[in-house]
């Protein structure tokens, strides 16, 4: 897979953030996992993916040693906030991790998770707010 090759977004640049690189055991896998939580490659080739939603996540694949990333044994986890938590859990309700989820958490988050391919813990959430249906 050849991909046209691409300066960093531009807002990279100018702001202070975090950009995880995280070691997948199957790059096109892992792909498929973070594009169906709306995340698109914007640069990359056969040995990495960087992956953006144009509004603030990103995040990086790259190939895993073999042997190193053991989806049952990761302990690894990322928070993705963003304003529409229902939109994206309607996007992947079939892979959520706890029943019923987004639910408002008792730490002030309104949240749910899901696990990629390699076992991190995705958690897609916001602040929480009033309206918001509690966890059972």
């Amino acid at each position: 897979m050849a991909l046209e090759p691409r300066l960093w977004h531009r807002s990279a640049m100018t702001q202070y953030q975090v950009t995880p690189i995280l070691p997948c055991n199957d790059i096109e896998t892992s792909q498929a996992f973070y594009e169906r939580l709306g995340l698109s490659v914007v640069a990359g080739d056969a040995g990495f993916r960087i992956m953006a939603d144009g509004k603030g996540w990103q995040i990086i694949l790259r190939p895993a040693e073999a042997g190193w990333v053991i989806p049952e044994r990761n302990s690894h986890g990322l928070f993705l906030f963003c304003d529409d938590v229902d939109a994206v859990a309607d996007r992947v309700r079939d892979i959520i991790v706890e029943e019923g989820a987004p639910h408002r958490k008792p730490w002030g988050t309104y949240e749910f998770a899901v696990g990629d391919p390699d076992g991190v813990l995705v958690r897609i959430g916001r602040p929480a707010r009033e309206d918001d249906p509690p966890h059972h």
